[in-house]
């Protein structure tokens, strides 16, 4: 699966809201779903994924995976680990900056993440990024777009 071809860390960090996704178990009844990332000191990404459990007043869920770079001259390609010894592939496969759009994958095509840096897009932008998943390989009949609703309460 290609990867962008670099990756800014420190201008990726900050909060993605997931727009739609192949998600997960986990994250399959998820509403206002946001990645956060932080580069540590030690150069690994501090994660934080929070969610809404089957509704908007469902049960927030609050993970803390921590990324591994594995290819520092990108920064496109990472590991998650949510489980020690474990690392999941996670790979960055759009990144345009300028729409604040980003999509991650993975080799296998069985998850992947559309977000962007707000918690809507327009219809048009969404249309593309679906076109480009289907272009990935992905089934995108798969795609769940995740009900986002801010600010939220609660």
């Amino acid at each position: 699966m290609p990867t962008v071809e670099r990756v800014d860390l420190a201008r990726f960090s900050g909060d993605w809201f997931v727009i739609a996704h192949i998600p997960a178990s986990l994250e399959k009844n998820a509403f206002n779903a946001v990645e956060s990332y932080r580069v540590a000191e030690d150069g690994t990404i501090e994660t934080t994924y929070t969610f809404r459990d089957g509704g908007f007043d469902g049960e927030r869920k609050r993970y803390t995976p921590r990324g591994f770079v594995r290819d520092r001259s990108t920064n496109a390609t990472w590991g998650m680990q949510f489980l020690w010894p474990f690392r999941m592939e996670y790979l960055v496969i759009l990144l345009d900056e300028a729409r604040g759009v980003t999509v991650i994958g993975r080799t296998d095509r069985d998850y992947v993440w559309i977000m962007a840096r707000t918690p809507e897009i327009p219809e048009e932008e969404l249309g593309r990024l679906v076109a480009f998943v289907g272009e990935r390989g992905y089934d995108v009949n798969k795609l769940r777009r995740v009900p986002q609703r801010w600010p939220e309460q609660g």
